[in-house]
């Protein structure tokens, strides 16, 4: 009888804590939702063939979320705004101008892939760049 109920607390245990992953709460009180978390993994399906998925990170402000390159603020691969009615995601120039596209819903974000894969591809180039004059 002691087993079953360790079990039962087990699987508890399990789901409390993949109800934390989905929705975490950052110290400055930014909430980073499930939407947010969903889109980060659609870039990072989009994106795992041009580059090491371990360098793609997510980081919530309260105004958007952004999804950076090598945890750099200077290599934004993309922004989401899904904070309010109408969801946008920020797509960036190769002179890292954002430009803000409404999107419909999350599927959306896969109509942008070559516009992303591009966005990676311009920092890949300027690091290659850089490393050549050294």
């Amino acid at each position: 009888m002691s087993d079953t109920i360790t079990s039962t607390s087990n699987i508890s245990d399990s789901s409390e804590n993949l109800a934390s992953d989905s929705v975490s709460i950052n110290s400055d009180e930014t909430i980073t939702t499930e939407d947010e978390i969903e889109g980060f993994h659609i870039v990072k399906s989009i994106l795992r063939e041009n580059i090491d998925l371990k360098r793609i990170v997510i980081r919530d402000k309260k105004s958007y979320c952004g999804i950076l390159l090598d945890n750099n603020n200077r290599k934004p691969i993309c922004r989401m705004y899904f904070n309010t009615k109408q969801k946008y995601i920020g797509l960036f120039t190769e002179d890292k101008n954002e430009e803000k596209v409404p999107i419909e819903d999350l599927n959306c974000i896969y109509s942008y892939a070559d516009k992303l894969k591009s966005t990676v591809g311009n920092y890949e180039n300027e690091k290659q760049q850089i490393e050549g004059t050294n």
